[in-house]
């Protein structure tokens, strides 16, 4: 979307990238300012490291920036999140460390998620016993597997978390603590997410609901990792929470920590390449020429642009960087209605609970119809309200509501427009816009009645929007796709095969937000050599 209306202070901070606001002092490099990359450069900062944050887009936080349209605003990216409201858990300690207490969240409601199916709803409660309970009323003689089923998502959890400390290790002692470390949450990463709750029930209704949140990490049952579906599942089974102040107060938080240790991020600073001398990585060039050096570059640019993008022909065939990229697919694409009405949330009955809508049980059956035609159901539509999840909206934007309609669709029919420029993709374009703007339109008015007539703006994105501006080829949301073979892949990690080169970000470690920020963690951590996620703690106690 283009720059939204500013105020004269938020256009002066951060500053735009001109050569003569870089110099040859930073200790280290960041491609990009998403997840991923704020929290790595945060936990270099308050390790004492002088870190240069550059970002491509004309704003920084990457999925989690919010843009504005008159007096109305969404989010591209972050849309809830779990566990990040309490301190007592390792995503709260280490996102209020970064943002040194900046940044508050609002809890969501006990009931944060509401799955529609055609013949009747579900909602999710938090807590487990409450989980158990809301889920074995609508399903009584499952209640055993429900019960089996979150304490399975806990033990992947605690599985999940030494098969992620191996990431960072060092490379000499990778190869001997590595496959300890990794077996057990790999027995479960090993496993389709429909295979895994085959063991646990028979009930394909049951089943239908409890992976109901596939969109959140982009592949339906028979195709996940279940590693990665309990993971998810249980992140988010204690409830969800809301950034206050709207997704863009996450960056504005971090921003500072950064700051504080001599560092600086430059938006409008795009990187054309990584400079590698002697077969390490000394700094960056950038598009218009300009070389900033540095003993460590860290890109949260993506696996694929880092390796086929930033590293040159010589060292990417050397090292064999190509093959790698061969062995990863794209994780999915989708397109997202963004809604503006002029009354507020309250007015008109709007809820901070996301809803889900399905038009079946089986997940992997309208995927597969879907891609087949794209014109059948969409295999899910997630409506999330800002507006009604922010309890500083009333006072950003009185008496105005913004809802985000998020469905998945196949990249391949928007190919055909992927090299004309944007906003100038031609008619066809558009009517291809308008067939997906009214679909969704006509299921916001089928389970919101009340918004009918009521919309006073709407714009749609598509997958060519996401690679636009987040340079990702298919306009992937979620990296690479977060397969059972995913996991097996050791190299795809902090540590890059290039010295003084690594990852973070969703490729470095997980997918989504929370992934994004686990992987700063282990970035920070291999560069640092030493634990992060400790020294947090000890700066709380």
């Amino acid at each position: 979307a283009p720059p939204p209306e500013q105020t004269a202070e938020e256009l002066h901070w951060p500053a735009s990238y001109r050569p003569d606001r870089v110099d040859d002092r930073f200790d280290a490099i960041v491609i990009g300012s998403g997840m991923g990359g704020l929290s790595a450069a945060a936990f270099l900062a308050l390790a004492g490291k002088r870190v240069l944050v550059l970002e491509r887009h004309y704003t920084m936080g990457g999925f989690t920036h919010t843009f504005r349209r008159k007096s109305w605003e969404w989010d591209v990216g972050l849309h809830y999140v779990g566990e990040f409201d309490r301190r007592d858990t390792l995503g709260g300690l280490l996102m209020n460390d970064i943002s040194q207490g900046r940044l508050e969240w609002a809890p969501l409601p006990e009931r944060y998620d509401r799955f529609v199916f055609p013949d009747r709803q579900y909602d999710l409660v938090a807590g487990r016993g409450q989980f158990v309970d809301g889920l074995s009323g609508a399903f009584p003689d499952e209640r055993q597997a429900i019960s089996q089923y979150v304490g399975l998502c806990d033990d992947v959890r605690r599985a999940g978390m030494k098969f992620f400390q191996a990431r960072a290790l060092p490379r000499f002692l990778a190869p001997l603590a590595s496959p300890f470390l990794c077996r057990e949450f790999l027995r479960y990463s090993d496993q389709t997410t429909l295979a895994a709750l085959r063991n646990l029930t028979h009930d394909p209704k049951l089943i239908g609901v409890l992976t109901a949140q596939w969109g959140a990490y982009g592949l339906p049952p028979a195709e996940s990792s279940f590693g990665i579906h309990a993971i998810l599942s249980n992140h988010f089974i204690d409830g969800a929470c809301y950034p206050v102040g709207g997704a863009g107060s996450i960056a504005k938080s971090i921003v500072p920590t950064i700051e504080a240790a001599g560092g600086s991020l430059l938006v409008h600073a795009e990187v054309e390449q990584v400079l590698i001398r002697r077969g390490r990585a000394i700094g960056v060039r950038m598009t218009d020429g300009h070389e900033i050096t540095a003993p460590v570059v860290v890109s949260d640019a993506g696996l694929v642009n880092t390796f086929s993008k930033l590293v040159d022909d010589e060292t990417r065939d050397t090292l064999g960087l190509t093959a790698l990229v061969a062995q990863t697919h794209p994780s999915v694409s989708h397109v997202c209605l963004y809604v503006g009405l002029n009354e507020s949330a309250e007015t008109l009955g709007l809820e901070p609970a996301n809803l889900w809508v399905y038009p079946d049980y089986d997940h992997d059956r309208t995927v597969r119809a879907n891609r087949a035609d794209p014109d059948a159901n969409p295999p899910a539509v997630y409506m999330s309200f800002p507006s009604a999840k922010d309890p500083t909206w009333k006072v950003r934007h009185a008496n105005t509501a913004t809802i985000e309609l998020i469905s998945f669709v196949d990249y391949g029919q928007f190919r055909p427009w992927e090299n004309e420029p944007w906003m100038k993709r031609g008619e066809s374009y558009d009517a291809l816009k308008k067939r997906y703007t009214d679909r969704l339109l006509n299921t916001l008015y089928e389970h919101l009645p009340q918004t009918k007539g009521k919309v006073a703006y709407h714009e749609l994105s598509t997958p060519l929007s996401t690679r636009h501006f987040s340079n990702h080829p298919r306009g992937e949301v979620y990296g690479v796709e977060l397969s059972p073979e995913r996991f097996r892949m050791p190299w795809l990690s902090p540590r890059t095969r290039v010295p003084g080169l690594f990852l973070t970000g969703q490729d470095a470690l997980a997918h989504g937000i929370v992934g994004a920020l686990y992987g700063g963690v282990v970035s920070a951590a291999a560069i640092l050599g030493r634990n992060v996620t400790a020294d947090a703690k000890r700066r709380v106690a």
